[in-house]
């Protein structure tokens, strides 16, 4: 059974390896490992975005295997899935409560910057592609996609 609870600082250490090992593993087919190295580099800034954002967390059995922010203006800012719990509804859970807040926040668009990796899954959830993006970071060039669904007329 998955839980879903939101983040808190002590969730940080957790959520940072997360995020780290499953980018590295999940992500590989679509990006060099410099890419990753530089996507992952930008860890220290998330812990404070999950407590100012709406922030929750996916559990099972009390072990911390996913977790996602929206903003108050309605961007999905993160969502990632333990490597070992992909496939498992946890994405989808998490996404449905964070839209859920995003409507109660009045907001009628969702937003996303959806990596090559994640673009499928938004897809199925309804999200258009806007138009690709480009990302610099640490000398290196990722490309992800702006996304966004409207919610007004879907939930």
């Amino acid at each position: 059974m998955i839980d879903i609870r939101p983040y808190h600082s002590t969730d940080k250490t957790t959520v940072c390896t997360l995020f780290y090992e499953t980018v590295h593993a999940i992500n590989q087919a679509d990006y060099t490992s410099v890419q990753l190295d530089a996507w992952t580099d930008t860890i220290t800034d998330w812990p404070a975005r999950l407590l100012t954002d709406y922030g929750l967390v996916a559990q099972i059995n009390h072990t911390i295997v996913g977790f996602g922010s929206m903003t108050a203006d309605g961007e999905l800012d993160l969502l990632f899935v333990h490597k070992d719990f992909q496939g498992q509804g946890i994405a989808t859970q998490l996404a449905s409560e964070l839209e859920a807040d995003a409507l109660r926040h009045g907001n009628e668009t969702i937003r996303v910057f959806a990596s090559i990796t994640a673009r499928p899954f938004f897809q199925k959830r309804g999200y258009q592609v806007i138009r690709e993006n480009t990302v610099h970071r640490a000398n290196q060039i990722l490309t992800n996609f702006v996304m966004a669904k409207s919610i007004a007329k879907t939930m």
